[in-house]
């Protein structure tokens, strides 16, 4: 339940990136204790209002102030594969000090270390068995985890520090199904203030209300995600009445218009006749022309009024109706024929021990799915051709994508479009530009560094060279492609997905996501065995 009381206020926010561009222009924002959702837009700021707050960026203008203790978990987490868990916990000295202490040192800098919190490898390992993680990952390094351990391990190391306030960044990404339960679990529990930004739809029905983040403003709605949804769409409902309303009053007023100088010029030849047959003097004349000519001023400037007025409301009217990226592929090149063989395994193990025997047959497609480490990433790198098996055989009958969970396919330094072009060096500028308008990047958007891009962003680039490369690929292997997609690009990609012609692997966490697919096989890597033909 939330208080009246802000804990977070922030006011004229502007963040701006080194090369001129705005994330975050004038931004006004009060958080109040309880349980809210972020959402809006890839590229809108989302991650960076977070990065804000948290104070681990600072913003070019504006102020914001911040009640509590912050913790705050960022979207990609870098992490050294050789540091110890305890390090990355924050907690690795503390627990040095007490081992010195209990083998007796009076050292009073072992002391001065542990402070008061002598309970802390308790309160450590209650947060990792409080999201799925055993007591024995304390002793482990990062290189031992999964990405969905890892994930976990740093929200672990977030709520040791007892915030007042939690900022979450897509918190349930690469997570299994049972992980995002816990977390789902957290969120609804939470008894302080949270801010979480996710579009993970199930985590969202658990917030007592959402923030809308568009054109750098914010728009709070009551409840949860299917409150949001039904008043986003009650909304767009009553705006495009409104513009139908407007079009018609522009319509109108410039029939007027039309209307209004007809009958002016009909005065003009009444007057002229009228000048002719009354034998009035130049001064009288002009007396009266002058007249008239002041009275056909006022009335077009009336109708003119009323035609800006009419032309200010549709303004206003559209300013209300969302116009969210659209995704759309259409790709006739890489179909394939039902029967063709596309894929074959045979007697394959993966590194990390999961034999797999399958084939994919004509344009088939399958969900990928198991717990964190079962090696659903490595069977799509496999598949790829981009790690050798352990033994056994990998056939690909076609040209193969691969979107990785990692968005490292691009170059950062290079403008978007030079990076699409360079997969297809026989498209023109003009394909290039024309593919990347239909996966959302219209205009000067093509010439932003790909370094430049959100998450959700990132991933919309990546998918457009991936599409437009040649030869287009007719197996196309996704590595939990929602993870840094804003809602409305979640949708967009689930319609462009049902275009792709090709065979489609997906290997996802997001259960709704794979529904909403209608993915007709499924592969479980975390089965017993893993092994036949798909049906």
């Amino acid at each position: 339940m939330s208080s009246t009381r802000p804990v977070c206020v922030v006011s004229g926010l502007d963040v701006t990136w080194p090369d001129g561009g705005s994330a975050l222009r004038e931004l006004d924002l009060t958080l109040k204790r309880g349980r809210a959702g972020l959402v809006g837009l890839n590229g809108s700021g989302k991650s960076t209002l977070l990065r804000v707050l948290a104070g681990e960026m600072i913003p070019t203008a504006g102020h914001v102030s911040v009640t509590g203790e912050v913790g705050y978990l960022p979207q990609d987490l870098t992490a050294d594969p050789t540091r110890p868990v305890a390090d990355f916990l924050g907690i690795a000295a503390t627990l040095e000090a007490l081992r010195a202490i209990e083998t007796g040192s009076t050292d009073q800098s072992h002391f001065d270390r542990v402070g008061d919190d002598w309970d802390v490898e308790e309160r450590a390992t209650a947060e990792l068995d409080r999201l799925g993680l055993p007591a024995r990952t304390l002793h482990r390094c990062l290189g031992e985890l999964s990405g969905g351990e890892v994930t976990r391990l740093a929200l672990a190391a977030v709520l040791l520090r007892r915030p007042d306030v939690l900022l979450l960044d897509e918190p349930t990404n690469n997570l299994d199904r049972a992980a995002r339960a816990r977390v789902h679990d957290l969120v609804a529990t939470w008894p302080h203030t949270l801010l979480v930004v996710s579009h993970d739809r199930e985590l969202l029905e658990r917030v007592d209300r959402i923030a809308d983040l568009r054109e750098g403003v914010v728009r709070w709605y009551g409840g949860g995600w299917s409150a949001y949804v039904a008043q986003v769409a009650a909304e767009q409902e009553a705006a495009q009445q409104a513009v139908v309303t407007a079009r018609a009053e522009v319509r109108r007023q410039r029939r007027d218009v039309v209307d209004a100088e007809q009958a002016l010029a009909r005065r003009r030849r009444v007057a002229a006749k009228a000048e002719r047959t009354t034998g009035l003097g130049k001064a009288a004349r002009d007396y009266l022309k002058g007249r008239a000519e002041r009275s056909a001023a006022s009335y077009r400037h009336v109708h003119a009024d009323r035609l800006d007025t009419a032309r200010t409301g549709l303004d206003r009217a559209e300013e209300l109706l969302r116009d969210d990226t659209a995704i759309r592929v259409d790709l006739p090149g890489t179909e394939v024929r039902r029967g063709a063989l596309v894929l074959s395994s045979r007697d394959l193990v993966l590194r990390t021990g999961t034999t797999v025997d399958t084939d994919l047959v004509g344009p088939e497609r399958l969900a990928l799915v198991g717990p964190n480490g079962c090696g659903k990433t490595t069977l799509l790198h496999t598949w790829a051709g981009l790690l050798a098996p352990r033994a056994g055989e990998v056939r690909v009958h076609v040209p193969v994508a691969l979107l990785p969970q990692r968005l490292d396919v691009l170059d950062d330094a290079a403008p978007l479009a030079a990076e699409v072009a360079r997969r297809n060096p026989g498209a023109t500028p003009e394909q290039v530009r024309a593919r990347l308008a239909r996966f959302g990047f219209r205009g000067a958007a093509g010439d932003r560094l790909v370094g430049s891009l959100s998450g959700g962003e990132r991933l919309r680039a990546t998918l457009t060279a991936l599409l437009l490369a040649d030869p287009a690929p007719r197996l196309l292997l996704l590595d939990e492609p929602t993870n840094n997609l804003d809602l409305a690009s979640y949708d967009a990609l689930v319609t462009a997905l049902a275009g792709y012609r090709g065979a489609l692997v997906v290997a996802s966490h997001d259960q709704a996501f794979l529904d909403d697919l209608g993915l007709e096989h499924t592969l479980d890597l975390g089965a017993p065995l893993v092994g036949g033909s798909t049906p």
